[in-house]
């Protein structure tokens, strides 16, 4: 599926350090061949409708939404922050 960005998304990636944006660069490569992959554990955002939720690694995340057949990447951080403003 196609994968397009936000800017928070791209601001927030840019600020990662390199290992984990290589982290992340995995998750998103997951997420277009099979968002259901057992690695990236996704699954909705709890009260927040239509959003979900990415393992990236045991303390980042990232959230995105599905608008057909586009993944539109909202966001990524660490657990809590990721999740404060999905």
């Amino acid at each position: 599926m196609p994968i397009q960005f936000t800017e928070r998304f791209v601001k927030q990636y840019q600020r990662l350090p390199i290992a984990k944006q290589r982290k992340v660069d995995k998750a998103l490569r997951l997420l277009d061949a099979d968002f259901r992959h057992p690695g990236l554990r996704s699954h909705p955002v709890e009260g927040v409708g239509e959003i979900f939720e990415a393992y990236v690694d045991a303390e980042y995340r990232l959230t995105f939404e599905r608008h057909g057949k586009v993944f539109l990447m909202r966001n990524v951080d660490n657990h809590d922050e990721c999740l404060k403003n999905p």
